[in-house]
Order: C-alpha cells, then sequence, then structure tokens
C-alpha cells in the first residue's frame, strides 16, 4: 500500500474549489451546456497529466421516455385506479378486487421495463425524444497483473446537471407519500374486503379504517397530480449536484494516475445523463461490463457532496434503501470506508433512502456489482434549482471525502486476494 502517512497534505481545498467554480453554468444533457462540460472535462483530465489518448469519449443517444414520459404515465394509471376504487368500494366489491389485481400487473411490468430502458428500443423510438450526450472517463491499469485479470475499481460522478418545477426536497416527500399512501391503501382496503362483516360490528375499528382509507386518497391524488406537473428545465448551475463530485474524481484521479494500484485496474468517470436516467451510467456498464470481474468490482460513486448551509454538512454515505426488508448498500465498501474514516479522526454519517432518488450506482446495483454513494442528505435542499451556486458547496467537506475514498481504496488494493473469488 502507498505511503500516505500525511494524507491530508495530498489535496488542496481551494484547488478543489476551484472545480466547483469552473462547472458553475446548467448543463442539462443532450444542451450545448453539457457538450462545454464535456469538452471541460477532458481539459481537466488533460491537465491533471492524462495524455489526449487515455482520455476516453464515450458518446451514445437516450431517450426521455424513461425519465420523463413513463413516469407520468405511471401516476396517471395509480391517479385513476385509486380515484375508481374508492368511488365503487361499497357497491362492487369484486370489481374494486378486479381493478387492483389489473393495476399491480401493469405497474410490475412497468417497473420491468425500468430496470433496463437503454436496451428498450421500441418505447424510445416511438414515445420519446431523442438526445445525444457523452461520457468522459480514464483508466489507470493495475501495475502487478494483467488489466484484463486485475480487479476494477469505477470512480464516478455525473457531469449533468438540470433544474425541476419545484425543489427536490419537495419531489421527494411527495414520492414518498405517493408510495406509503398506495402501501397504507392497499392493506385498508384488504381489511375492508376480506372482514368487512366483522367490522360493521365493531364501528369504531370500521371508522378508523374508512378514515384512513379517505388520508390514503387524499395524499396519493395530491402526491400525484404534484408529480405530474414536475417538470426538467436547464437552469440550475449544479455546484451541489454534482460539480461536488465532479471535483472529488478530478482529484483522485490526480493522486492515483501518478500512483497506480497494484492489483485493480482504475476507472475515472464522469458520467452524462445522470439526471434523465442514469443513462450515461448504463451505457457505460453496456459496452465494458464483460470487462469486470463482479467479485472484483468496485464503485465509489459521489453525488451532492457537502452543504455548507446547514448543521449537518458533514461526510455522509447511503447505507440502505428500500422499505422492508430494508438493503444494505455494500457492507464490503462500507467496512473500508469505516475504517480509513477511523484513521482519518473523520465523522463518517450514513443515512436510509425508501424512495425518491436515483444516482448512477443504481445501474451497477441491478448488476450485483458492490456500489456506495457519498451523499449530503440536506443538499437536496438546494438542488435541481438555480440556487445550486458554488457557494453552497464546503471543500473542506470535499476534502475529507477524498480523504476516505482514497484509503479505502487503498485498503481494497491490500485486501485483494481475500476479496476476489476469481
Amino acid at each position: 500500500m502507498s505511503d500516505i502517512s500525511n494524507a491530508k497534505a495530498l489535496f488542496d481545498k481551494d484547488h478543489i474549489y476551484d472545480y466547483i467554480t469552473t462547472f458553475d453554468f446548467p448543463r442539462l444533457a443532450g444542451t450545448e451546456g453539457e457538450k462545454r462540460a464535456v469538452e471541460l472535462s477532458k481539459e481537466a483530465f488533460k491537465n491533471i497529466g492524462f495524455e489526449k489518448n487515455q482520455i476516453i469519449n464515450q458518446p451514445f443517444k437516450f431517450s426521455n421516455f424513461y425519465s420523463e414520459i413513463l413516469i407520468k404515465i405511471l401516476i396517471l394509471i395509480n391517479l385513476i385506479f385509486v380515484i375508481i376504487v374508492f368511488l365503487i368500494k361499497y357497491i362492487y366489491t369484486f370489481l374494486t378486487i378486479a381493478i387492483i389485481v389489473t393495476f399491480i400487473l401493469v405497474f410490475l411490468l412497468m417497473i420491468k421495463l425500468l430496470r433496463y430502458p437503454e436496451l428498450n428500443e421500441f418505447w424510445e423510438k416511438h414515445f420519446g425524444k431523442i438526445y445525444e450526450a457523452t461520457n468522459v472517463f480514464v483508466k489507470v491499469p493495475s501495475k502487478s497483473i494483467k488489466s484484463e485479470r486485475s480487479g476494477d475499481i469505477i470512480v464516478s460522478a455525473h457531469l449533468d446537471s438540470k433544474s425541476q418545477t419545484f425543489k427536490t426536497i419537495w419531489r421527494v416527500i411527495f414520492s414518498r407519500s405517493w408510495l406509503f399512501g398506495d402501501i397504507g391503501l392497499l392493506i385498508l382496503y384488504t381489511f375492508f374486503l376480506v372482514d368487512y362483516h366483522n367490522l360493521v360490528n365493531f364501528k369504531p375499528f370500521l371508522i378508523i379504517i374508512e378514515l384512513g382509507i379517505i388520508i390514503s386518497t387524499f395524499l396519493i391524488i395530491l402526491s400525484n397530480i404534484y408529480l405530474l406537473f414536475l417538470k426538467t428545465e436547464n437552469k440550475s448551475p449544479g455546484s451541489l449536484d454534482n460539480a461536488s463530485g465532479m471535483a472529488i474524481v478530478f482529484e483522485l484521479g490526480s493522486f492515483f494516475r501518478r500512483n497506480p494500484l497494484e492489483n485493480y485496474n482504475l476507472w475515472f468517470c464522469q458520467f452524462s445523463a445522470e439526471e434523465r436516467g442514469t443513462m450515461g451510467s448504463r451505457n457505460f456498464l453496456d459496452v465494458y461490463e464483460n470487462e469486470f470481474l463482479t467479485d472484483s468490482n468496485f464503485q465509489f460513486n459521489f453525488d451532492m457532496v457537502s452543504m455548507s448551509e446547514s448543521k449537518r454538512n458533514q461526510v455522509e454515505y447511503i447505507k440502505s434503501y428500500g422499505i422492508f426488508p430494508r438493503k444494505k448498500i455494500s457492507s464490503k465498501i462500507s467496512k473500508y470506508i469505516h475504517k480509513a474514516a477511523t484513521e482519518e479522526n473523520i465523522n463518517l454519517h450514513s443515512f436510509h433512502v425508501s424512495v425518491g432518488a436515483h444516482t448512477d450506482s443504481l445501474p451497477f446495483h441491478l448488476r450485483k456489482f458492490n456500489s456506495i454513494d457519498f451523499t449530503t442528505y440536506v443538499a437536496a435542499k438546494f438542488t435541481h434549482s438555480e440556487n445550486d451556486t458554488p457557494e453552497k458547496v464546503d471543500p473542506q467537506i470535499l476534502l475529507e471525502t477524498c480523504l476516505i475514498a482514497l484509503k479505502s481504496i487503498l485498503f481494497l488494493d491490500k485486501d485483494f486476494n481475500k476479496l476476489s473469488n476469481n
């Protein structure tokens, strides 16, 4: 393992912050702003020492069907379903059950389509608008073993930004209201339909069920209407989301260009179109997945790191996701990042995500790779808005995140044989 006894001297806060100001402009994927960000990313990799032939451009096409149109279709289906069931639930019991079953089947079909949207060309071609975007990345081969037999560590962020009609925090709140409202409604209707005769004889409980149905229905309708009018725009300078992550990728790329790992190839990736369905990372994996060994592949993804205007401005990562059961995210990497944080005397925090956000780690999780997201929860207050400006970013938190990621990667390299089954 490389000697980094004075790790804090490896990174400079002012230099990290320079990246934030460099990318301080709107850059929605498929626009001229994104093209400018691609050129600046290539220039940044060149400035930290990579040769022109080492900097890889990966152009790809994507549709807005999955990130913008399909979600509205799901919302409309859900909205119509809830209203119909609410109107007929006391009259046609079996019809209500049939509608519930039909909705569940349609919803499951839609979810299946969402797993690998970049591969479903029919929907893209006929129901969405096609855009062009470009990933920019470099690869640092391992030193000791042949590249094709090494492990692979992907260090990534996304270079695009977007704004929305409403604040991100409200999108998350209403997405959760939609999800939990549907779950609550399903449970309440099950009680109502299965045990109606007993409920009639116990009126207090029946009143509670009825009240719960009314409240859940109201929450679902309200959240669906809100999300239906949520539009993607190109007004956010994208400092927190995600020049902060880009800065970390460049800084780590600068160090490891000079200090390659013994056992892992390193990929430093600035993915595009994350804000439009994680299409950049999906296309990256479609091309390069066959080069990776599942048990020897790790991803460190950086997205919305720090938030200077909050008491909870801290180094954080997503530890789990889902509702029940909660799924832990890469316990392998978690062990190393906590070890690194302890050695550097950095407070490392974590949080759970139920619904409402996707990052470039999602395609890696779907393919069963080990992946983890460094992201600051409270940054959602300003992201996807015109207020996502450079002063919201705290370079000290970015520096601390760099240190944790650096040491974790070195720990992985040291334990390569122990971690690899192949």
